[in-house]
């Protein structure tokens, strides 16, 4: 089942990106019609080109960034070190680098392109919370996101996502000005504009769906297993989930990367069904009725 996910969101990823592709292409066509500009479909075929370089290659610095996450010495964060080295060995797997985001709320996130250049991330709340049982918890769930092959898609999700949000953005804002007289299917055009700058944060939610969930219970799973002891990963859900703040460098772009909604405390009912988390209660559940 393991190996099966891997190969998925290996798909995945490459998917991904060949959508993207195509829907920026298709995006600034029609903005081409609306403005009857060439150069803007031309410039849609190089920004989605550099745009899926960018986030293969960089995506993880611009994560980290984004996060105010800065590196983890060894000298100062030495316990925290020695549970990613020794569930790395324990996984199979090359230890990952080891930063840390100055930040009270209890949170944690893996990123990276693949399990050679990956990043465990913590935040220092979660290291004033848990105990070192917990911490394994937590940890062994982000290496599984690693060995799992999560985090390339789940990063790359981050800076194609914004891409897009910020066309869309500059074209609703853009006050839809053509650069010459012609009327002719312009009202065709500007309504087909208006729609994909719409729709663009729409899908931005339902691939932050589509990718998130699902892989929080694999890799709640999987971490479980590493340590096999669930109610160390249960434990620290729990606290994290009793912290009702919010993570300050936390954004939508970036909430489904995660151990945890970052905004704090999920809306109850029905609005459970639109975050990018399923809730803490039925992940403890499950962890907790797991016979290892």
């Amino acid at each position: 089942m393991i190996y099966n996910e891997q190969d998925k969101n290996t798909r995945k990823t490459w998917l991904l990106m060949t959508l993207f592709l195509v829907f920026i292409i298709l995006f600034t066509w029609v903005l081409a019609q609306v403005y009857n500009n060439s150069f803007i479909l031309y410039f849609g075929v190089i920004f989605s080109i550099g745009s899926n370089f960018l986030s293969y290659w960089y995506s993880d610095k611009i994560v980290l960034s984004m996060s105010g996450a800065i590196p983890a010495d060894r000298e100062n964060y030495f316990d925290l070190y020695t549970v990613v080295e020794n569930l790395s060995i324990t996984a199979g797997l090359p230890k990952p680098k080891v930063y840390i985001i100055n930040d009270s709320a209890p949170n944690a996130f893996a990123t990276g392109r693949d399990k050679e250049h990956a990043v465990v991330c913590v935040t220092s709340g979660l290291l004033n919370i848990l105990n070192r049982t917990e911490l394994e918890g937590v940890i062994a769930h982000e290496l599984s996101h690693i060995g799992n092959r999560d985090i390339l898609l789940s990063t790359i999700v981050v800076v194609l996502v914004g891409f897009v949000s910020i066309a869309s953005d500059w074209f609703l804002r853009s006050g839809f000005r053509r650069s010459d007289d012609r009327e002719s299917n312009s009202g065709l055009w500007l309504i087909l504009g208006i729609v994909f700058a719409i729709l663009s944060p729409i899908v931005t939610n339902l691939i932050h769906l589509a990718i998130s969930r699902k892989r929080e219970y694999l890799a709640d799973a999987s971490g479980a297993l590493l340590t096999r002891y669930p109610e160390g990963l249960a434990s620290a859900l729990e606290k994290i989930g009793g912290y009702s703040g919010g993570l300050k460098t936390a954004s939508n772009a970036t909430a489904h990367l995660f151990i945890s909604n970052p905004f704090g405390n999920v809306t109850k009912g029905i609005g459970n069904l639109f975050q990018t988390h399923p809730p803490i209660e039925e992940r403890v559940k499950i962890l907790r009725g797991m016979d290892l």
